[in-house]
């Protein structure tokens, strides 16, 4: 698998830092967030823009570039004498929304202790640079490759892929695809997930009356405010309570601090709802064992459930539910028993949706090919991963995550101050280069 050109392709990415840090700093100055379509722009104006930018590019850089009526675009490689493209890279270049808490202008890119911090800059946006400033290097060294390889960059990841799906019903993916959206060294396992709403009306005949909750905007993260209003009567707001949390992605809840079950811990008395939902979502518990749920496996680890979403609008009490649950079992399995525990609780279930787990043998040659080149270049044993978050590739037969954190690392993805080290930055560029130099040859 060792390549000849590994001290090359370091030198490249020394020589070119000004450069990869100024497109790095375009893309980041974008607000690619989903917004409302509009002509010519599916996902908004954000996520036009954003993959407008690269689009012009990798076109000035000399790669066939193909825009898929900017749901998605692609660039692609194929050098002398190839005639076959076996590597696909799949990233994004949309984000989740901003929130609050930011110490930095979330779209100035900003270099401060050794990170760089943004939106987008670990989810998905600076992985997608250096598998651009990757490929660059490999045409610039004209290093030999047998294989062409493909950029596919979309703008509808965080809310639902149907920029894929849009894609695949223009062109299929190439026989090996790993996607910059997860962890190194590969991520070959990710756990099944449910997203589950759920509402009851709600009575509260206290004195001090509550009257509105606002507790987490979206169901896939962990609640880091939730606010709540009383009033003595009619609609006026007597007073409000703010329960501060930590924000984390709901995959990671063990990363975050959720303000949600911080409020029902203190007010589980209040009202039967509210003692209900501290029971099956004790502060602190994060498998999902008081629903009936915790379950683990030997591949994938602990399942994860969060109530990530609690608000109270006129007489109705809704909330989110994000659960990562084990390969050896099933979304049917998993919902009918958060559905069950939730009707006997006093709710009613509006919406369940979700993803059956997936799974990429560990030594299929793609995943021993990575893994092969993140020893090589790291000069640390490789070895596979499964995490609840569920990477672009999740519905992608054979495809993994390789990269762009690392497990031990937390970069605040999906909260604020969102961060990648500039060390973890510069070996996405060399693991990508060196990637495509050893699958391609």
């Amino acid at each position: 698998m060792e390549n000849n050109y590994k001290q090359q392709i370091e030198n490249y990415f020394k020589d070119n830092m000004q450069y990869i840090k100024k497109v790095f700093s375009d893309i980041v100055a974008i607000n690619s967030v989903k917004s409302e379509a509009q002509e010519g722009m599916p996902y908004g104006k954000g996520s036009h823009d954003a993959l407008e930018y690269a689009y012009n590019l990798l076109k000035e850089w000399g790669f066939k570039v193909t825009n898929f009526d900017f749901h998605a675009i692609s660039a692609e490689y194929l050098p002398e004498g190839a005639n076959e493209v076996k590597l696909g890279v799949l990233g994004h270049l949309d984000t989740v929304s901003v929130g609050d808490g930011w110490n930095s202008d979330p779209f100035q890119l900003t270099e401060k202790n050794g990170y760089y911090f943004g939106r987008g800059v670990i989810d998905d946006k600076g992985p997608c640079v250096a598998s651009m400033f990757a490929l660059k290097c490999i045409k610039d060294l004209d290093i030999p490759l047998s294989y062409g390889v493909r950029l596919i960059f979309g703008g509808d990841e965080e809310d639902g892929c149907h920029d894929i799906e849009y894609y695949q019903e223009q062109e299929k993916f190439p026989p090996c695809v790993f996607t910059p959206d997860g962890s190194f060294p590969v991520l070959n396992c990710e756990k099944g997930m449910v997203h589950l709403k759920f509402s009851a009306p709600f009575e509260n005949k206290n004195q001090n009356k509550i009257v509105a909750i606002e507790g987490g905007k979206v169901i896939n993260a962990i609640c880091d405010k939730c606010t709540v209003y009383y009033s003595l009567g009619g609609t006026s707001f007597k007073d409000k309570k703010v329960y501060e949390g930590k924000a984390s992605h709901a995959s990671r809840p063990e990363n975050g601090d959720n303000a949600i079950t911080k409020f029902l811990e203190e007010f589980k008395n209040i009202n039967p709802l509210f003692e209900s939902l501290a029971k099956l979502f004790p502060h602190g518990e994060f498998n999902g064992s008081s629903c009936g749920l915790g379950f683990s496996d030997k591949i994938s680890g602990d399942m994860t459930c969060a109530l990530t979403m609690l608000n109270l609008c006129g007489d109705t009490l809704s909330g989110g539910i994000d659960i990562r649950f084990p390969i050896d079992k099933t979304y049917e399995e998993i919902s009918g028993i958060i559905k069950n525990a939730l009707e006997q609780a006093g709710f009613k279930i509006d919406e369940c949706e979700g993803m059956q787990p997936h799974y990429v043998d560990e030594n299929s040659e793609f995943v021993r090919s990575l893994l092969a080149t993140y020893e090589q270049v790291l000069g640390e044993k490789g070895y596979c991963i499964a995490e609840g978050g569920i990477t672009y590739v999740h519905n992608t037969e054979g495809g993994v995550a390789f990269g762009a954190e690392f497990p031990w690392e937390n970069n605040n993805m999906h909260g604020a101050n969102e961060r990648i080290s500039l060390d973890t930055f510069n070996k996405n560029l060399l693991l990508y280069a060196n990637a495509i130099a050893n699958i391609c040859r």
